[in-house]
């Protein structure tokens, strides 16, 4: 029986493993994506999910020891420029995204083994997926009730259409 044995040991001893997953999180972010199996993309989004959440906490200052997650995550990584690189470009551009950084796009089969291939990459650094969606405003759940948006909106639009006539009449 297998109770309580939740991680996919992918074939391959606790060291293999471990580096593995610390080299393959080290080129996706540095390379925003990376093409692996699918068994591997699950395993590596539940390795550097929790990697990125630090970087992105220092960078918000929610918690004041920036020293301390930047060498609790570069004791898991093991590339200085790796570190580097999630402790600036990628902690910038999730600071407001409460998790999910990563996808799993699934590509189909491999020719040589029939594997499941997938692309991991992550999500605020695909171009192609975030072009037609407008920058999304913050929204909180004790926002003003409609009727006062409502309200607010109706003199913006009546100081248009002024303006609007003024230059009808010139």
């Amino acid at each position: 029986m297998r109770h309580g044995n939740k991680i996919n040991n992918l074939g391959r001893k606790t060291a293999h493993r471990k580096a593995m997953l610390a080299n393959m999180a080290c080129s996706l972010i540095e390379h925003k994506r990376i093409n692996t199996t699918v068994a591997k993309a699950k395993a590596l989004k539940q390795f550097v999910e929790p990697l990125i959440t630090k970087a992105k906490t220092e960078n918000n200052k929610e918690i004041a020891g920036s020293t301390h997650n930047k060498r609790i995550v570069f004791s898991e990584l093991r590339s200085k420029y790796a570190v580097t690189e999630l402790f600036g470009a990628v902690a910038d551009k999730v600071g407001d995204r409460p998790g999910g950084y990563t996808r799993i796009i699934k590509l189909g089969n491999r020719l040589g083994d029939n594997a499941d291939m997938a692309m991991i990459e992550l999500v605020d650094f695909n171009e192609l997926y975030n072009a037609g969606k407008p920058a999304k405003k913050k929204s909180t759940r004790r926002g003003r009730s409609k009727k006062a948006e409502e309200g607010a909106e109706q003199p913006a639009t009546e100081a248009t259409n002024e303006e609007a006539n003024d230059k009808t009449n010139e």
